[in-house]
Parts: structure tokens; sequence; C-alpha cells
């Protein structure tokens, strides 16, 4: 039987191309580098590189020093770091960071016996799913007691493997040194998801323990040479979450129905922002927070729409999913009936896509950018804590007329267009509805009135919007739960430790290189920036105005020196902070983002064009030297 297993992946090949896949510690694809890169990666390798991350706030980051000194994004950190940056040149100075955790990968052991013997064969799906929840609690309780580190058993592919994570945790971080927020974020809004980029998004911050810099003998060094072109590098993080188990069916809808209906609707937001904007000064500050969340979720969602409407990445994973399919079908313990899965997806999203225009007006995410509306519906639906902020009226007014005129285009079959608009156009009624509410009032909301305007609303949409919830959940969500787990339980079967899980927010190593690539018009885009680039690029206002000691300091530098550079590794949301470093296992870098044809990577990954973007080494040692002259903070460096 394990001779036809080992056939069955060599005739269906593996389940990753290039250098995709976000990997365990410890089912990682040696021979897969070996025979790509000449380069082997050892077990201790590995060790090193699983002892030196952490997962830190909502992102990644590393040890680079044996007293706990921390290297992560800017942005991680940004609770505790002031406008103008900081530097802290003794560690009496270190401000502490409240609230922020550090988390490291000790130890992994497998667990999957344990869990499923204590669900006995033929039990009920409830029952079985009670046992084994059980049988996971008891075995971190008694991983806990033994150990005194904080223990966690992660299912994966769905439930055909448990491991038993056991992680050591810092909750005593404090601020070393970050740059100001200008060179950090460096762009702003509009250089997210984008490649070229210039900034120094970076802080470092110190791991104490008993009132003390804590002892960490497993961290990184730090490269002095930095990376070049063609450069294998290592990552390391706790990337968020990925949907690489959807079917093709899945992303057809998603191209083709689902990001098109959303882009329009955020797009429209945007321009009705920017007019509101150019109003006045007031207007501009009020509505630059919106602004800014709609315009990166635009481009989020337009980054993915790119990815799946590459004709490249599809077939690919068409293919992939026809050979998966035909080899389960093959499969005497699983058969025909099994395959079955991808046409039952495929049915179900067919069935489902004219309904996704009225779900996504009336139920989710209905009247976007109307924060007194989702007030109402939190309301109504009994729902909390309700949001403590306040309320501009006039901008409020102009997102609740767009939501209003998508609801009139509905119709009357759709919606109850006429109990909400009656005579009224879609602007007299959101001035209505929004004059007469009083949940601009903190303190009404603690006690609303049942004649509130938008409460009012809010009961007038909810019978359509319950019906179409209710639709979704029974021709979608649980066909997706359920596609998606047999989907992971084959694969497992078919290829074991040759494959990787989805991403889950767990320790997970991804391996690539430092690479140029052409853009979608074929120009060529370097591997690396430069600090040349970056002052050719600055300019006196922002996002692209330069602190002062910058400006000033602008002849001290070397300006052909690498400042950001892109890579094949392949990363996801919770990737921000991941330490990248070479074969030696020295920090080359630390990944701050990906550009825009990265974000499809949620769905699928290809090298073609997609790219991790990363700060470099050298970069950050060039200004540390000669802009903030940091002696202390090089000195432990090793540098």
């Amino acid at each position: 039987m394990r001779f036809r297993g080992i056939l069955l992946v060599c005739a269906l090949g593996l389940p990753v191309t290039a250098d995709e896949g976000m990997w365990l510690f410890n089912q990682f694809p040696k021979d897969q580098v070996k025979q790509k890169y000449s380069f082997e990666v050892s077990d201790a390798f590995l060790e090193k590189l699983r002892l030196g991350s952490m997962r830190i706030g909502a992102g990644s980051g590393s040890f680079v020093s044996p007293n706990g000194m921390v290297f992560t994004s800017h942005r991680i950190a940004s609770g505790c770091i002031a406008k103008d940056g900081f530097y802290a040149a003794t560690t009496q100075e270190e401000p502490k960071c409240a609230g922020l955790e550090a988390t490291v990968l000790l130890a992994m052991e497998d667990v999957t016996r344990q869990v499923k013997d204590a669900a006995k064969e033929g039990a009920k799906a409830a029952e079985a799913l009670q046992k084994r929840t059980a049988a996971i609690a008891q075995i971190e309780k008694i991983c806990a007691g033994k150990t005194g580190n904080q223990c966690a058993v992660v299912k994966l592919s769905s439930g055909e493997r448990y491991d038993l994570y056991q992680y050591k945790k810092y909750s005593d971080l404090r601020l070393v040194f970050a740059p100001e927020s200008a060179i950090a974020s460096f762009g702003g809004d509009a250089g997210n998801f984008t490649y070229p980029r210039y900034a120094l998004d970076i802080a470092f911050l110190r791991a104490w323990e008993n009132g003390k810099p804590a002892d960490t003998p497993h961290y990184l060094k730090w490269s002095a040479e930095g990376v070049k072109d063609t450069d294998l590098i290592f990552v390391a993080g706790s990337p968020g979450s990925t949907s690489r188990l959807a079917t093709g069916a899945q992303l057809a809808f998603y191209r083709d129905t689902a990001l098109p209906l959303n882009l329009g609707r955020v797009q429209a937001r945007i321009e009705i922002l920017r007019a509101f904007a150019a109003k006045s000064a007031e207007n501009q500050r009020l509505a630059q927070p919106m602004l800014s969340t709609f315009g990166n979720a635009y481009k989020s969602e337009a980054g993915k729409l790119i990815g799946l409407k590459d004709d490249r990445l599809m077939a690919r994973k068409l293919n992939f999913e026809r050979r998966l399919r035909n080899s389960v079908e093959r499969d005497p313990k699983l058969g025909t009936a099994a395959g079955k899965v991808w046409d039952e997806v495929a049915a179900a999203y067919k069935t489902w896509a004219p309904f996704e225009k009225p779900y996504e007006v009336l139920e989710r995410p209905a009247a976007l950018g109307s924060s007194l509306f989702a007030m109402a519906r939190q309301i109504v639906r009994q729902e909390g804590p309700l949001a403590s902020g306040a309320i501009d009226e006039s901008l409020e007014i102009a997102m609740l007329a767009q939501y209003l005129e998508e609801v009139k285009a509905l119709g009357e079959k759709e919606a109850p267009v006429k109990a909400v608009l009656g005579s009224r156009t879609p602007q007299q009624a959101a001035e209505e509805f929004v004059h007469s509410s009083k949940l601009q009032d903190p303190a009404a909301r603690r006690r609303p009135a049942e004649d509130d305007g938008m409460i009012r609303l809010a009961r007038l949409l909810e019978d359509p919007a319950r019906k179409l919830r209710k639709k979704h959940e029974d021709t979608i969500e649980s066909l997706e739960a359920s596609s998606a787990e047999r989907i992971a339980q084959y694969r497992f079967k078919v290829f074991g430790a040759n494959d990787y899980p989805d991403a889950t927010s767990t320790p997970r190593v991804a391996f690539g290189a430092v690479k140029a690539y052409r853009d979608k018009t074929e120009a060529p885009v370097p591997f690396a920036t430069t600090f040349g680039g970056l002052y050719h690029l600055a300019g006196n206002r922002e996002p692209y105005q330069l602190p002062s000691r910058w400006v000033e300091g602008k002849a001290r530098l070397d300006l052909v020196m690498p400042f950001n550079f892109a890579s094949t590794c392949d990363i996801t949301d919770g990737s921000s902070g991941s330490p990248a470093v070479n074969t030696q296992g020295e920090i080359v870098g630390m990944v701050f983002d990906g550009n825009i044809e990265n974000l499809a990577a949620t769905y699928a990954y290809s090298d073609d064009q997609a790219r991790a973007v990363h700060v470099a080494s050298q970069g950050i040692v060039e200004v540390l030297r000669k802009l903030y002259q940091t002696p202390g903070l090089l000195h432990e460096l090793g540098l």
C-alpha cells in the first residue's frame, strides 16, 4: 500500500510549484530546496530559525541578540512609538510597550493518535467532536502543568493531523529604537501593496524577564554583507490565513462575481469621499481615515482580482485540481463518490451567483461607510458592544445616500424600496434617517429609542437580509466548510508530508530567491531599491516628505546601497516583521509587505510577478550608523 502511495504522488506531481509553501518547521521540503538551490537544509538550521523567530502582536519578529533584542515591523510596535521616533541608549531608558506580547515555538509533538483515539469508531459526528475537544484540552493541560509553557494543540489538514505546540511567552517588551513614522511608512497608503518601495518599516524592542533583559541564546545573527540578486533566503513567521483549498469554481466566482461587485461599491465610496474632502480642510481631515480604509480595501481586492484574472495562475490551479480529483477517484478507499465534492461546489456557486449582489447590499457588508447603520443593525440584532467614537453628520449622510442608491437599484423584488424611500430620493431619505436618529450621541446609544430613524431603517431591511443570510448559510457556508475539510483530507492522504496546510497564524517557514521581475507592462522591476531612488521620489508633501535628519544627512549616505528588496518567498497577512535569513542563518532583511500581485496568494501562489517586500539589512545598518548614530544598538547587533 505504501508503494502504491509513492507511485500516486509521482504520477500526480508535488502539489506545489516553484518556491510555494508556508511550511511547518517539522515538515520542511529539504529535498525540494536541495534540488533547486543546491543547498542542504539541516535540522539544526531549522531549529535555529524556529527558536530565533516569534509571533509578536498581529505579526512576526525575531531575536537578534543574546540579551533579548527583538527585530520587528514598525507597524507591529506602533502603539508604543512616538511620531518622531525613539532611541534608548541604555536599557534603563527603554519604555514598556503595554499590551504587546511575543511567543516563541519551543517544541512540536505529533499527538494525532491521542486525539483520534479519544473518539470511538462509529461514533456520531457531534459526539466524536466533543470527545476530541476534551482530549485536546486534557493534552494541553498536562503539557502546561509539566513544562510551565503555553501549550496548544494545532489542528492540521482538517483533522487528519494534530500537533502539540509548546510556546514560551514574553509579556514584557520594551522599545529600543524606532525611526520617524514619516520614513517608516514613506509613500503612505498609496505605497501599500506596491513595489518598488522605500520604507524603513522597522523597530527594535527588548524582551525583559524578572526585571532584567531576557537571556536569549537562540538568536539570529546580523549579516554584515546583506543580500544580492538571486540569493536564496528563508522567512520565518506566523502567516495569518490562506484559502488555498478553494476550488476552481470558487475562484471563478470570486473573479467573475464577488470581487467585481465589491470593488464597484468601494470605488463609489472613494469617489464620494474625495468630493467631500475637496470642499474644505476640515472635510479633508474628517474623510481621511475612511479614505485610507477604503483605499487599502480597494487595492487589496483589486490585487486579488488581478491575480485571479491571470490565465497562467488559473490554469495551474485547474490542472492540479483535475489531477488531484483523478487520483482521488482512482483510490479504492475514496472512489468516484469522493470526487463529487468538486461538482457539489460548482453547482452551489452557480446557484448562488444571482443572489450575491442583494446579499452584499442587504446583509454583508451592507451599508459600507455608515457607522450609524452599523450601530442600528447591532441594536436590532441585539449584538454589541456599540462603537464609542464621534460621528460627523454630513459625512454620514453622504455614505448613507450612496447605500440607499444601491438598495433602490436592487428593485422592489429584492428589497423593500417603497417602504424605505417612499416618494423621496436616496439623498432626501438619507438626510431624514440621519436627522431623526439620536445615535450620534454616545449617551443615546446606551438606551436607544424605538422610533430612532436609523433603527427604523435597519428594521425595514432586516427581514430580506435575514432570508439572504439563511440562504447563504444553507447554500454556501456549510458546503464551503465541509468541502474544504474533505479536500484537505484528500490532499493529506495523497501527499502526506509533501504538502503544507493552509496558514493559520501558527509558525511557518518559507524559502525563495531575491529576484527581479517584469510588471504587467513588461517593464523591468529591480530586485532592490536604493537610497538614491528614495531621494528622487521625496518631495515637500506627505506622504513623500522626509524627516529633517534624512534631508540634512543625504550627503553622508551611500546612495546606491540597497534599501528595500523583493523575493519570491511565500507570505500573507501576519508575515509582517518576519526575519529573512541567508544560508548561514543570518538576518539579511525583514518582511513588511507584498506587492499587489502577491495579494492573490490568498488563493494560489505564483512567482511570475508576486513578491514579498523586505527592508534590507545593509540599508538598516547604513542609516543606524550615519543618520541615527546608535553605537550601542550596532554593537549589540555585532556590528
